[in-house]
């Protein structure tokens, strides 16, 4: 019953908690919480990234950004998860081989943003507005919660995208017929029901 060994103070905040002398549940949330309090939300284990979500906009995410990570060392360079799409791409480009980038947390962690984070990598635009109004709705913990699970399958021919599919699974179905209170149904219903006026949407009766 005797406690956690503690990291010395020159370990707290590493980047990679690999890193740390002493890995346990203590020491990693501690290291996590140090980083978090520098606005620091990510953190590798190795080749997994561990993002806090902060709740507010981070300047971390333009194109500036994105050329700092850029073909570049990412082993040198802060966690993030531009970090972990150039991993990917490198791989695929210098391997030949279909790479896999697996975003998991509980609702209103940040998955979909994460998601959308990596493809602007990839594609370096914004991307599609179709993706959230279809599937994501608002629940009491999150405004824009993704209401289904997504794989999002990405094509490259000679290292440039050339197309993109994505396959949904675990959708909410029961939300289209009852929300609960304070909840929303899925945006895609509240922005057909603005446009009812219009003549292509008078087949709809919406």
């Amino acid at each position: 019953d005797l406690p956690s060994l503690r990291n010395p103070e020159i370990l707290i905040g590493q980047k990679d908690l690999t890193a740390l002398s002493y890995l346990n549940e203590s020491e990693v949330l501690y290291n996590l919480e140090s980083r978090f309090n520098k606005s620091q939300i990510y953190t590798k284990c190795g080749i997994v990234l561990v993002t806090i979500n902060l709740y507010e906009y981070l300047s971390i995410y333009g194109n500036d950004t994105i050329q700092l990570y850029h073909d570049q060392d990412i082993q040198l360079l802060e966690p993030h998860i531009f970090a972990t799409a150039e991993l990917a791409y490198q791989s695929m480009v210098n391997f030949m081989k279909n790479q896999s980038i697996i975003v998991s947390g509980e609702s209103g962690a940040g998955k979909t943003v994460s998601a959308k984070y990596a493809m602007r990598y990839f594609a370096n635009v914004a991307s599609n507005p179709i993706m959230e109004a279809i599937g994501n709705a608002k629940t009491i913990r999150n405004d824009n919660s993704s209401r289904f699970g997504k794989y999002i399958e990405i094509g490259f021919l000679k290292y440039h995208i050339c197309g993109a599919s994505m396959r949904t699974y675990l959708l909410e179905k029961s939300r289209v017929v009852y929300q609960a209170p304070d909840e929303r149904n899925d945006h895609i219903f509240y922005q057909l029901c603005t446009q009812f006026n219009q003549p292509e949407m008078k087949s709809l009766a919406l």
